[in-house]
């Protein structure tokens, strides 16, 4: 009987736990609100060349970013991930730039080696309409479609633009889609961690380093360290030149939960001339 008695008082006070928890993450998930971000700095036609590190610093891939205006004023983003493995990341956004930022499409296709779940994913703002594939390790492939209408501050595959245009000094939250693999929002807080000096050529600039911080509450994130569902070295870290322009420059973190931590940066396009190819150009 004592044994019960003792059972019976960890099992409340473990249910007492739990609703303590609840509350905080609760708290947690509702301190900040999301709103649509101000255009500052219009997007326009940029191709770009990116390379992807591990936190060794051994290069494991490249990435290419291409972006352009279509007639209406909608912008089409497309940022590709290859990876020696054979992963690929293939992120395709539009969006529009009245006033705000509003993402009006989506798609995402992550398989390979260098994810833990293979997933393809789209949704579209109009129609609602959304599509996942989704598959781990192993596992079976789920597949979803449905409907699901998404808030006006949605920014995946769009948080660059969205640091670019902040205003100096600020922080702010928006919401960011996962699919697990129904369709589900949750808060993203972009938040000043610090700024530092770097080196450009024979000058010396000002980096502006922004942590991504799920609004989760940090004792749910500690419970996910503990049982697996968290890295726990887990973290997201972008730097942005603090000019009155700004500009990218370096992003670290995870592509994907439970994938390894990268480093992307940009890189320049090098040009190699030689007396004998000067002489006889490509036609």
């Amino acid at each position: 009987m004592r044994s019960r008695l003792i059972a019976s008082d960890d099992l409340r006070q473990m249910c007492v736990i739990v609703a303590l928890i609840l509350i905080v993450i609760a708290i947690g998930c509702t301190t900040a609100e999301a709103v649509p971000v101000p255009v500052r700095f219009p997007e326009g036609v940029t191709h770009g060349y990116l390379a992807v590190h591990s936190v060794t610093g051994e290069t494991v891939g490249h990435g290419e970013i291409v972006q352009v205006v279509k007639d209406g004023g909608l912008v089409e983003s497309r940022l590709i991930f290859r990876f020696k493995d054979g992963s690929l990341h293939d992120e395709y956004v539009v969006f529009s730039q009245r006033r705000v930022f509003t993402m009006t499409s989506y798609h995402l296709i992550q398989h390979g080696p260098s994810f833990p779940e293979q997933l393809d994913a789209s949704i579209d703002r109009e129609t609602a309409e959304y599509k996942v594939r989704l598959a781990g390790n192993g596992g079976k492939e789920q597949v979803r479609t449905g409907r699901f209408d998404l808030p006006e501050d949605t920014y995946d595959g769009m948080l660059i633009m969205v640091l670019k245009n902040l205003e100096k000094g600020a922080d702010t939250t928006v919401n960011i889609l996962s699919f697990g693999p129904e369709p589900e929002v949750f808060k993203l807080r972009l938040e000043i961690a610090d700024k530092h000096s770097i080196q450009i050529g024979g000058n010396v600039s000002h980096v502006t380093r922004y942590a991504f911080k799920p609004q989760i509450g940090m004792i749910n994130k500690v419970i996910g360290t503990v049982i697996g569902k968290v890295p726990a070295n887990f973290h997201y870290d972008c730097w942005i030149l603090a000019h009155d322009v700004p500009s990218f420059v370096q992003f670290e973190g995870p592509l994907q939960l439970m994938g390894p931590i990268l480093r992307i940066d940009l890189v320049s396009p090098q040009l190699s001339v030689t007396p004998e190819n000067r002489k006889n150009p490509v036609r």
